[in-house]
Formats: C-alpha cells, sequence, structure tokens
C-alpha cells in the first residue's frame, strides 16, 4: 500500500462503532472526560496521544473490558443498553458485540498452555459453536496469512515477540469480527519486530478492514488511518485526516506532543 493515508469513501457506508460522551472514572480520577468517535465500515481510525491521556481505557471500553462511567456506546447499529451508573444492563447484549469486535493487546494474551493452531480455534469452537474442522481450516488460513503457517503445532514460549502478536492477530481475525481494536500492538516489541507487525496491519488496511488502532507510531498512524484522534488528559483536543492533523495542527498542544515524538 502506498505510503499516504486512507481516503474515506465517497458513498456512505454503515456504521461500525459510535461512542458518545464516554466518561470513566476510577475513584476519584475522571480519566475520560465526555469523548466521541465514529467508525464506518471500512474506517480506520487512529488514536494518538500521551501517556496517561486515556487512550486504551477508551479502547478498552467500546469493548467493556472497563465499564464506562456514562455515555453511549452503539455497534453496528445497535446501542449497547447502560444503567445509570454505566454497567451494562444485558450481559447477553455484551456477550454479543464481543462477537463482533477483535481485540489485540499490548501484552500478546495467548494462552501459554494451548499451541498456536489451539488458541487461534478455542473461541470459535468452544463459545461460537464453529464445528472444529471448519475452525481448523479457518485458523490455518489465517496463520498462513500472517506468515505462521509453520508455527500451528508451536507453544507461545518458543515464538518471538513479533511472531505471537501476529499469532494474536490471527486469534482476533478468527472470530470473524466487524472491527478490529488495537491497543497499542508493538509498544512490547522489540525495535526489530515492530515492522512485520505493522505489515501486517497495513495489509488489513489495505483490504479495508474497519479498525481503531491505539498506537504510538506517528508515521504508520498517517499512512493508514482514515481519521486521526488526538486525547490529551481525557478529551478529544484535536480530531481529523492525519494529513491535516500531522501536517497542519491547530492545537497547540499538539503541537507540542508531535515534536516529543518527532
Amino acid at each position: 500500500m502506498p505510503a499516504t493515508a486512507r481516503q474515506p469513501a465517497s458513498h456512505p457506508r454503515p456504521e461500525a462503532i459510535r461512542i458518545e460522551g464516554l466518561r470513566k472514572s476510577f475513584g476519584p480520577l475522571e480519566v475520560l472526560k465526555g469523548v466521541s468517535l465514529r467508525a464506518c465500515e471500512g474506517d480506520v481510525v487512529a488514536i494518538i496521544g500521551g501517556s496517561g491521556s486515556g487512550k486504551s481505557t477508551m479502547l478498552r471500553c467500546i469493548n467493556f473490558l472497563e465499564t464506562p462511567s456514562s455515555g453511549r456506546i452503539v455497534i453496528g447499529g445497535e446501542e449497547i443498553a447502560l444503567r445509570a451508573d454505566g454497567t451494562p444492563a444485558s450481559r447477553k447484549q455484551i456477550e454479543k458485540a464481543r462477537q463482533s469486535l477483535g481485540m489485540v493487546f499490548q501484552q500478546f494474551n495467548l494462552w501459554t498452555h494451548k499451541t498456536i493452531l489451539e488458541n487461534l480455534i478455542e473461541v470459535p469452537v468452544h463459545v461460537l459453536g464453529t464445528p472444529k474442522a471448519d475452525a481448523v481450516a479457518r485458523a490455518r488460513k489465517l496463520l498462513a496469512r500472517v506468515g505462521l503457517a509453520e508455527k500451528e503445532s508451536a507453544y507461545p514460549a518458543f515464538l518471538s515477540g513479533g511472531q505471537q502478536q501476529r499469532a494474536a492477530i490471527a486469534r482476533a481475525l478468527a472470530i470473524e469480527p466487524r472491527a478490529m481494536l488495537f491497543d497499542e500492538p508493538t509498544s512490547a516489541l522489540d525495535p526489530e519486530l515492530v515492522g512485520e507487525v505493522l505489515g501486517v496491519i497495513r495489509d488489513l488496511a489495505a483490504e479495508g478492514r474497519t479498525m481503531i488502532l491505539v498506537t504510538h507510531e506517528m508515521k504508520f498512524a498517517r499512512e493508514v488511518a482514515s481519521h486521526v484522534i488526538y486525547l490529551h488528559n481525557g478529551v478529544v483536543e484535536e480530531e481529523g485526516p492525519p494529513d491535516a492533523l500531522f501536517g497542519s495542527p491547530k492545537s497547540d498542544r499538539l503541537k507540542q506532543f508531535l515534536k516529543s515524538v518527532a
């Protein structure tokens, strides 16, 4: 894919994810202070910002790995019913929403006692009810796609960090998600392994996969994103197309941030 930002499609596309006025507090500390985000199918939304700005918390709230304090979350056109305190009103609805979102974490979070192939088929077989033969066939295709076809019988401990993260991406894809959520997927990798993981994510973007990507890789965000959100101190300080945000930032805080990570 050429090193230019993705352009949103000119025709209307279904909405994949929308959050409105999202707030999240941990005790007296308010981490998210009314943030909003919208991603249509095929969008790649990059979330950038300094440490402690709320990036990962925002992503984890979308998948309900963290319970929002308040706000609206809509997945695939269906609003998640929340109680007054932000907790989900229906566990069944949350499970359905999670099955449409593939999550890739900073740490690889693979099951260490299972082979790579077993990692990929666990949720499709035991949660989604996919026939094992079908799950295995899909898993093998995904492992080949991320360059790990020969590692299906290996255990995570015998793979490099880059290989483990590529396996984690394949595992997230195994549930055939509506959208992919990436929480700084290269932050735990040695520098020489970063490129192989970014290459897989770039390929997913090129094929039109819907993604929300928390990243500290600014050059990569500018190349693959269709929209960029800059978080500062729990609020959306600035957002827009990547060329505008990186090329002509309006916020003084964003200008300073981009200088600090250059």
